[in-house]
């Protein structure tokens, strides 16, 4: 932890955030589909099981997707054993590897991701903490490219 410290802990709190919120999806909600409005018609806490990928790419696909989240993550942590990175990159990285261990854990688990995070308003795809982690990082990569190039 001394090395990356940042990293680590990003990775930590997402990680534990992500399998907390779903957690408690599966808690509370008894069908996949169920859903509770939070803002009617615009924001919704809907239980979906994606067998897929980001977007329900893949679907069906969570055999081999639960080994290539197991290799990102496992490759992602010894990266930044070894490496130093900027402070840009520790959160990238954290952020990335909460999100694929996030839905790895999923996909070893259930055979399939947990997703919750319903916006209606645009139609977009029900996701999770761990596909907003996953975003946020490559975020914080594309920052750090542009801030290194300059």
């Amino acid at each position: 932890m001394k090395k990356n410290p940042y990293f680590w802990i990003v990775a930590i709190i997402a990680l534990v955030l992500d399998q907390i919120t779903k957690y408690l999806i599966l808690l509370n909600f008894e069908n996949i589909g169920d859903t509770i409005p939070l803002w009617q018609g615009v924001f919704h806490l809907t239980y979906v099981q994606n067998t897929g990928a980001a977007f329900s790419f893949f679907q069906g696909g969570a055999s081999w997707l639960r080994w290539l989240s197991l290799l990102v993550s496992i490759a992602l942590m010894i990266w930044a054993w070894v490496e130093k990175f900027s402070k840009t990159e520790q959160l990238a990285y954290g952020f990335i590897l909460a999100g694929a261990f996030g839905n790895g854990i999923d996909r070893f688990l259930f055979g399939y991701v947990v997703d919750f995070l319903d916006f209606r308003l645009i139609n977009f795809p029900v996701f999770n903490i761990a596909d907003v982690c996953i975003n946020i990082g490559i975020i914080f990569l594309i920052y750090a490219t542009i801030k290194v190039s300059r």
